[in-house]
Order: structure tokens, then C-alpha cells, then sequence
């Protein structure tokens, strides 16, 4: 053991800077990635595409990822980890449950309602028939990781006695579900143009609405 420690606090300096260099070399193609999977779906993005526009050799692209399905799913599993840790960053210590749930509908909504977003489900949905380790991935690292933690924040507050709630998972899941009723189904389906900020407004309000009658502290024990 003592001589891992010390191997890891004498490391050359150079190591730290080759692995910055190449920890940059992979968001530089991760981002090049993503921008032809948004332009020409997962289907129609190509390896030699992606490395044109990623700025770097079909050659060192296959040393960072040996096939497209194994970049996308990097892609994708990176994306939504860093948007539920951005969006479920929720205070369990504030007593104003309402304006903390408020706050991350609104962010929530406003996320989910972009163009680009709502391009990514619908290529991650074409993708898991042939790949379902793809819409595995999507899942596991964005709903299921925003469940967790909207469910160990509702945790917190039924101890405090903030809300009154059996499963607090199925909670999460109930509250995400009320803030893009109505709306997400026909973000998928193009109809329409993406939410304006007071339709967001008033979807938030009614799932807040809804929650409170069925968990808050005062609703009728489950």
C-alpha cells in the first residue's frame, strides 16, 4: 500500500500534463461527435465525419473509441450525468420545499424544452431498437440519476416532516412526470413550437399543485 502512496505523490509532473492533454483530446471529440449525431442522427454520423469535424485523424479517433456505438453511448451517458448533477443540486437543509421544487421545474422544463435536448431523445429512442445498450445508458445516467436524487432530497425532508411520502422514488418519479405533462409528448411529436417561459411557468404550478395535495405535510397518510 505504502508504495502505491508513494509512487502516486512522487508521479512525474509530465504524467499529470499528458493526462490533461488527453482527457482535452477526448472532449474535443466527444464534441465533434455531438455535433454531427445532432445534424445527421445516429444512423446517418460516420467515424470518418465525426473525426473531420472533431479536428483530429480517423486514426486517433479508434484509439479513444473503437466504434460509433461506443462513442455515442460516451456521449450521451457524460451529457445527462453532468445535467442531473447541474439540475438536482437541491439545498436539503432550506425549509421552503415549495420554492426548491419550484426552482427545479422550472430548470427542468427549460432543459427538457429545447430543440436540442428533445433532438437527442428522439435519437437516443431510434438508436436502443438496434442498440439497447444505448437507451440502457441514456437512462441509467440521466432519469434514473435524477430520480435518486430528487428521492434522497425528499428523504431528507420526511424526516424534517416537510412532506409526508411512503416511497419517496416513486415521488421523484411522480413530480417529474406532473412537470412535463402535456408537454414533452408533443415536443417529440414536432407539433407545436417549444414551451414559452409562461406555459413553463404554468406547467410547474399545476405539478406543484398536484404534489402538495398528494404529499405534503398535511395530505392524508398513504
Amino acid at each position: 500500500m505504502s508504495a502505491v502512496h508513494n509512487s502516486t505523490l512522487t508521479r512525474d509532473p509530465s504524467s499529470a500534463i499528458e493526462e490533461s492533454a488527453e482527457s482535452a483530446k477526448r472532449r474535443q471529440i466527444l464534441e465533434g461527435a455531438r455535433k454531427v449525431f445532432l445534424a445527421q442522427g445516429f444512423d446517418g454520423a460516420s467515424m470518418g465525419e465525426i473525426a473531420k469535424v472533431a479536428g483530429v485523424s480517423k486514426g486517433t479517433l479508434y484509439v479513444y473509441f473503437d466504434s460509433k456505438e461506443s462513442l455515442f453511448e460516451a456521449l450521451t451517458t457524460e451529457e445527462k450525468q453532468g445535467l442531473a448533477e447541474v439540475l438536482f443540486k437541491l439545498d436539503p437543509e432550506d425549509p421552503d420545499v415549495r420554492g426548491v421544487l419550484r426552482k427545479l421545474g422550472l430548470s427542468y422544463l427549460r432543459r427538457m424544452g429545447k430543440p436540442e435536448h428533445i433532438s437527442s431523445i428522439r435519437m437516443v429512442m431510434g438508436a436502443a431498437e438496434k442498440f439497447p445498450r444505448l437507451g440502457q445508458a441514456f437512462y441509467e445516467a440521466g432519469p434514473c440519476q435524477g430520480i435518486a436524487r430528487l428521492s434522497a432530497y425528499f428523504d431528507r425532508q420526511v424526516e424534517a416532516g416537510r412532506l409526508s411520502i411512503e416511497d419517496t422514488g416513486v415521488a421523484a418519479q411522480h413530480l417529474l412526470d406532473l412537470c412535463v405533462s402535456g408537454m414533452l409528448r408533443r415536443l417529440l411529436f414536432s407539433v407545436g413550437e417549444p414551451p414559452t417561459e409562461e406555459q413553463i411557468q404554468k406547467n410547474v404550478e399545476n405539478a406543484l399543485r398536484v404534489f402538495f395535495a398528494a404529499y405534503g405535510p398535511d395530505a392524508p397518510k398513504q
